[in-house]
């Protein structure tokens, strides 16, 4: 607040701007064309059309993005199946701990003994994982 002349003055609203636009531009176009822009505009992943244009215009560099879908699906499915993987990995240290509480010496080691025939198979399939997620990173650049 300010005091002139013994009044004080408030300023309500936005703060004008330094340097305001003010000319406007009508473009019109036909489908075939419109078609094009917003293709060309969706490509370039800006979320306001104006500011597309003015960078088209000016050669400023527009960003193109494109998304590979079956690459993105291949990833989330590849990483929630680790994660499945390593729940599997804590579930098989509670069955160790239950083996060698509850049970004789003798029959913890026939259980144990058929637990590492299915952990081998464990460690095969995780190297298998290893190997997919490598080609992916080496094909998609990850």
């Amino acid at each position: 607040m300010k005091k002139e002349n013994g009044k004080t003055n408030r300023r309500i609203g936005r703060k004008p701007k330094d340097n305001p636009a003010v000319f406007r531009y009508s473009i019109s176009f036909n489908a075939a064309d419109h078609a094009r822009f917003l293709a060309l505009f969706e490509q370039s992943g800006m979320k306001v059309k104006a500011h597309f244009i003015t960078a088209s215009l000016f050669n400023k560099p527009v960003k193109t993005v494109k998304i590979d879908k079956a690459g993105q699906d291949f990833y989330m499915r590849l990483t929630t199946f680790h994660s499945q993987f390593r729940a599997i990995g804590v579930n098989y240290n509670q069955i160790v701990k239950a083996l060698k509480t509850n049970f004789t010496e003798k029959k913890a080691l026939a259980f144990l003994y058929k637990l590492e025939k299915e952990t081998v198979k464990l460690v095969e399939l995780s190297r298998k994982i290893v190997a997919l997620a490598e080609e992916f990173k080496q094909k998609y650049g990850v």
